[in-house]
């Protein structure tokens, strides 16, 4: 009697149902894939980044594809993309982002929680959408009650903005192409998923193939993308270090919770310059512009008070004056002495210590020291070294700083103060706030420069000085 035939079919269907999916660690930082963990990345050399992922080794294909793809074209037969961006009509916007956002082109916005990104981006959504601009605001965190209620606060309740609440790449593209918008912002990408990838929403693979699938999209339609990402505690935008990589602009809106003004900082701008900041204020309205924002900076600076210093600091195209505040006290708790920078950059303010020690004589190295830059602006230019000095110096003999006077220049490390870059943008935003005094490098004052500013020099005296010991005995009192 033959032997019975047992069926294996289903057994062969669960088995090739589970071959699909595999388990790779990817780092965090660079996107880097191995099949097993490691505690450092080989690629980028960081170290505890690999997080574990299931994947699926096949997945349905995008439902639309490049428009140009696998053809090639001389460069002189390339047709131009008009030279028109994208302005949202905030003023500060623009000017981070380059005179506006160019069409194809995605953006990145980071920042802490709570901070104002959301609000930001709804403002600029209004505005364009309320002119002659096809705009979709895709939310995945909020839904479409709670963005009603945020455009009523700005008084924009019933504008013609197109609000979709999905967090479903599938349908997100395929709204999008339905209706053809000229801006789609999509808050946030750690919210969106491809349900194909069988992976939870935030996951590296998840940010990386829908980042990846967005920038397609756009390239190949011409949309302007807006996408807001959460940022890790250690102020990174959370996923992947490659997102950054991966999009033509990356904004990060700073500023502290319990203080109303914002700044906006833009750190990659592959059709502008990246030395551009914005400056807000939060309302009850929203945000609101900042037209002078060295007054904002200036306005609770403190009055015969020793260690503050006023600097004119470049920040891209713009002037700004930014009281540098310094304290210098004894070490009574033993132990290495303290030296605390907010806002400049500590590597440099421990070179001008030391410059201060040697060349100068303070005796400071059994002192604490702590240096910052009012405001919560981040003050990066050698420009401000001069400024940094001079108050450690005022703090520490107790001396102040001679009235309506600031101070600008390089510090070598022999104690010479070198010229700076646009010194006449840096002394109109000075006369603009009402200081009659200058302190500069003597290198900046070459033969008629002075006679260039004609305008400037009857209202405001220019002092060049050649050392940092010179720019102490002219600017402190006594």
């Amino acid at each position: 009697m033959p032997a019975k035939t047992v069926k294996l079919l289903p057994l062969v269907k669960e088995i090739n149902t589970m071959a699909r999916e595999k388990v790779l660690f990817i780092c965090r930082e660079c996107g880097y894939e191995t099949y097993k963990w490691m505690g450092r990345c080989p690629s980028c050399q960081s170290w505890q980044t690999f997080q574990e992922e299931r994947v699926l080794k096949k997945g349905p294909e995008s439902s639309f594809t490049w428009r140009s793809a696998g053809e090639l074209m001389p460069l002189g037969e390339i047709v131009p993309l008009e030279d028109e961006r994208l302005r949202t009509g905030i003023g500060e916007f623009d000017r981070v982002l380059g005179g506006g956002a160019v069409p194809g082109s995605t953006v990145l916005v980071g920042g802490d929680p709570g901070i104002g990104k959301s609000t930001l981006l709804l403002q600029a959504a209004l505005r364009l959408a309320s002119g002659d601009y096809r705009v979709i605001y895709v939310t995945g965190e909020e839904s479409l009650q709670q963005v009603k209620m945020r455009a009523a606060r700005l008084n924009s309740s019933r504008n013609p903005l197109l609000v979709l609440a999905e967090t479903e790449y599938s349908i997100i593209e395929k709204q999008i192409l339905q209706n053809t918008p000229h801006l789609v912002i999509l808050d946030s990408i750690q919210t969106v998923l491809k349900s194909e990838l069988g992976t939870v929403p935030g996951s590296v693979v998840q940010i990386r193939e829908v980042t990846a699938s967005l920038i397609q999209l756009a390239k190949s339609r011409q949309i302007t993308f807006f996408i807001v990402g959460h940022v890790t505690k250690d102020g990174a935008i959370a996923g992947p270090r490659m997102l950054e990589h991966m999009v033509d602009c990356v904004l990060y809106f700073e500023g502290e919770r319990y203080q109303n003004f914002r700044i906006l900082r833009g750190v990659k701008n592959r059709f502008g310059s990246t030395n551009e900041i914005g400056i807000f204020t939060m309302e009850t309205r929203g945000l609101m512009e900042v037209d002078n924002p060295s007054a904002l900076f200036l306005e609770q600076r403190p009055i015969d008070a020793a260690g503050s210093v006023v600097v004119p600091s470049m920040e891209g195209t713009r002037p700004l004056l930014v009281e540098i505040q310094a304290l210098v006290t004894p070490s009574c708790f033993g132990g290495n002495p303290r030296r605390v920078s907010t806002g400049l950059d500590y590597n440099r303010v421990a070179l001008i210590i030391a410059v201060l020690e040697k060349r100068l004589g303070l005796q400071l190295y059994n002192g604490d020291i702590f240096v910052n830059a009012v405001g919560g602006v981040k003050v990066l230019e050698p420009a401000t070294d001069l400024g940094v000095s001079l108050s450690i110096a005022s703090s520490f003999l107790d001396r102040l700083v001679l009235p309506k006077t600031m101070v600008v220049g390089e510090i070598g490390l022999t104690g010479e103060v070198r010229p700076v870059n646009r010194l006449e943008d840096r002394l109109r935003e000075g006369l603009k706030m009402g200081f009659h005094r200058c302190i500069a490098a003597n290198g900046n004052l070459r033969k008629g420069f002075k006679d260039n500013i004609m305008d400037i020099t009857e209202k405001l005296d220019i002092v060049g000085v050649s050392t940092v010991a010179e720019a102490l005995n002219l600017v402190l009192k006594g």
